[in-house]
């Protein structure tokens, strides 16, 4: 499924298909925009990732099979913080919970419980490949290259309840650690559309749609993420603030996010993208680069009301809106 939106591998005879399905082979350290770094080996899952006070490990649960969690390290250096939760959808509706390791560590690490559809796949997939230089523009490839979804939308609600559950229950290791009615649900590619209809549970509290936005409603290509075949209409059910991220014109996604940033309802709305970057964004990067930053600052602002993280996104002035990488409208953000 990722193959509606990735920008494709120039090593893959099945050019829409490889990047998700096949192990991703090694790559030295590639020098990207300014002194980014993409991701170059293979590191022990037991090791802790992230930035964050609280650096993360991801880690199956017993009661969540279908699933990856990732978690502070160590639980009980929280004190008393609690966790939000934040839903994750792969890129592709594939079914490995640590494709996206690094970025998702990147989230925990900063105090978030999130939960990734999928389980924990090759390690190898883990490190990506190189983007070009000078991307072009991104093309869409042909309908029946597209494989079916391996997970679905209503893998999200199942988190969230397994979620909820486990911060009541007296012998879980998350009894009382988690902020349940703080909640975020996010996905890339394939993953946000399997998102944006999670989101209409009205638990969520907020919603990131990264690389990724409907198809027109003509195309009958929104069903493929694995749950309903959406139409631009039912975007009237979303009910919280909601941030489009991706790449500029070279992410094939580009379009069919700024139509659904133009369709939302009168809710707080946020659309970014990143000049010069490709559907794969930053989440190949140490950290998941930029897209780590501003996924962590809008998370930090929705669910934890913090006002120093609002000041990226608030404002014809805000940190984004200034920084010349991005290009940034808003929606009654206040």
């Amino acid at each position: 499924m990722e193959a509606v939106y990735s920008y494709l591998s120039k090593r893959a005879r099945m050019r829409v298909i490889v990047r998700w399905v096949a192990a991703v082979t090694l790559v030295a350290m590639t020098s990207l925009t300014g002194d980014a770094q993409r991701v170059s080996e293979i590191v022990p899952r037991s090791q802790p990732l992230g930035s964050g006070p609280y650096k993360a490990i991801p880690e199956a649960d017993p009661g969540l099979p279908a699933h990856t969690v990732y978690r502070p390290a160590n639980l009980q250096a929280l004190g008393s913080q609690k966790l939000p939760i934040v839903l994750w959808g792969e890129g592709g509706c594939i079914n490995d919970g640590t494709r996206f390791r690094w970025f998702l560590s990147e989230v925990a690490s900063h105090g978030y419980l999130v939960v990734a559809l999928g389980v924990m796949g090759d390690p190898k997939a883990e490190i990506w490949d190189a983007v070009p230089d000078n991307p072009g523009p991104g093309v869409m490839p042909p309908v029946s290259s597209i494989p079916p979804a391996a997970t679905r939308p209503s893998q999200f609600i199942q988190a969230l309840d397994w979620a909820i559950a486990e911060n009541a229950r007296r012998e879980s290791k998350y009894f009382g650690k988690l902020a349940a009615t703080q909640v975020a649900a996010m996905g890339m590619s394939c993953g946000g559309l399997q998102a944006i209809e999670a989101s209409f549970d009205r638990r969520v509290t907020t919603t990131v749609i990264w690389n990724s936005g409907m198809f027109p409603d003509e195309t009958n290509m929104n069903g493929l993420a694995g749950g309903r075949n959406l139409k631009k209409a039912d975007l009237k059910q979303l009910h919280a603030p909601v941030a489009y991220i991706s790449g500029d014109e070279a992410d094939i996604a580009f379009q069919n996010g700024n139509d659904d940033f133009e369709k939302l309802p009168a809710i707080p709305a946020l659309r970014a993208y990143r000049r010069k970057t490709v559907h794969d964004g930053t989440f190949g990067e140490v950290n998941g680069g930029d897209f780590g930053r501003v996924g962590v600052a809008w998370l930090n602002w929705q669910l934890k009301r913090d006002a120093m993280a609002a000041r990226m996104f608030v404002g014809p002035n805000c940190g984004l809106c200034t920084d010349p990488r991005w290009v940034v409208k808003q929606k009654t953000l206040k």
